[in-house]
């Protein structure tokens, strides 16, 4: 079995703010628009003018918080009483799931997304991440339906902090460590195989256009590399991740990911910088020695992920315990990976991790 479910049609140019009515009004004459109040400043006022001139109507809602099903409801009753099928998110990953979510939701609904950063792959993925209100990480969604329109207008992300670049080439990175183990039990797998492939190929642009991209971006430059850097965060990663085969294939490091984001003093690490320790912790698990991967290593500090659990302090010890207890990983897709992943097993390579960059640390 192969399933491949994509985006209708993806844009990157340099300012398409300015045209973005133009893509627009072909599919609709109505828009809800979600999106935050920060991204929103910093598309306008050439996105009102645009879709103004093409004689778009719209709605704006401006969100604050996770993706939450009380949101996606809330946004579903306002898109039925406004009589709206078209959800337009822009943002970055809360928003933009949220504006798929809703779509998702609706009968006949549809979503268009228009990034402003490019810390994850949300504008492409064929999920919506879901919430608790605090911020802990409930399911990954499937969608029905994936966004009509991906507009990526480089101009705004090249404003964006590094920050969120160096998050989203991280997350991106994941998508090889995380898939590549797989194909070890079964490596004449085809969806398997195009998966894997397509994640490597995240990786071959940031080997050749990483370091240029992120000197861009901090100069604020649209340059060739920060453009094909955006590409392999959002298109390529979300390409890798909407590839579909007969045997699951969930993250390892995003499983551990999803249990740290129940750490309030966790969250103001990104995703792609939660991603990052925990793609560490994999790293142990799999080589199953006192030393991780050193080319990852090296990838991790280039792109400066966080490398301990040090923002947890003197909890770390309970904190490593409960999330080594708590990680849920179908048996079905474990059975196919070449590491184990019992819990004295993650304990083990968590603590691991702690010992290897911060020795004077007992745990």
């Amino acid at each position: 079995m192969l399933a491949i479910k994509t985006p209708h049609t993806w844009f990157h140019h340099a300012g398409i703010r300015h045209d973005a009515g133009e893509y627009i009004a072909p599919l609709t004459q109505n828009i809800l628009i979600i999106t935050s109040a920060q991204a929103w400043a910093r598309v306008n006022p050439a996105l009102e003018n645009s879709l103004r001139s093409s004689g778009i109507a719209w709605q704006t809602e401006i969100m604050t918080g996770y993706c939450t099903d009380e949101r996606v409801a809330h946004y579903v009753k306002r898109a039925h009483k406004l009589g709206v099928q078209y959800i337009v998110g822009v943002g970055g990953g809360r928003v933009l799931d949220t504006a798929k979510a809703v779509a998702d939701a609706l009968d006949g609904g549809a979503s268009i997304t228009i990034p402003t950063v490019a810390s994850t792959c949300a504008a492409w993925s064929p999920l919506s991440v879901f919430y608790t209100e605090e911020g802990g990480q409930i399911r990954s969604q499937p969608l029905k339906t994936l966004p009509r329109l991906v507009l990526v207008d480089s101009e705004i992300i090249a404003q964006s902090d590094v920050r969120y670049l160096k998050a989203g080439i991280v997350d991106a990175l994941a998508k090889w460590y995380e898939f590549r183990p797989y194909l070890q039990h079964t490596p004449d797998n085809l969806s398997l195989q195009l998966k894997v492939q397509t994640a490597r190929l995240a990786v071959d642009i940031y080997e050749k256009h990483g370091q240029q991209a992120l000197r861009d971006n901090q100069a604020h430059l649209v340059s060739d590399a920060l453009i094909s850097v955006i590409d392999a965060n959002i298109a390529v990663a979300g390409m890798a991740n909407s590839i579909r085969g007969e045997i699951p294939t969930p993250g390892v490091a995003h499983a551990i990911h999803n249990r740290l984001t129940y750490e309030p003093a966790l969250r103001d690490w990104l995703h792609g910088e939660r991603v990052g320790y925990s793609l560490l912790v994999q790293s142990f698990l799999e080589q199953d020695s006192d030393t991780p991967d050193a080319t990852l290593l090296a990838l991790l500090r280039q792109y400066d992920a966080p490398l301990t659990l040090a923002p947890l302090k003197e909890i770390r010890l309970a904190v490593i315990q409960a999330v080594a207890r708590s990680i849920s990983f179908p048996k079905a897709a474990a059975d196919h990976l070449p590491f184990s992943l019992d819990p004295a097993r993650i304990e083990r390579a968590l603590r691991q991790t702690e010992q290897f960059f911060t020795p004077r640390y007992a745990v």
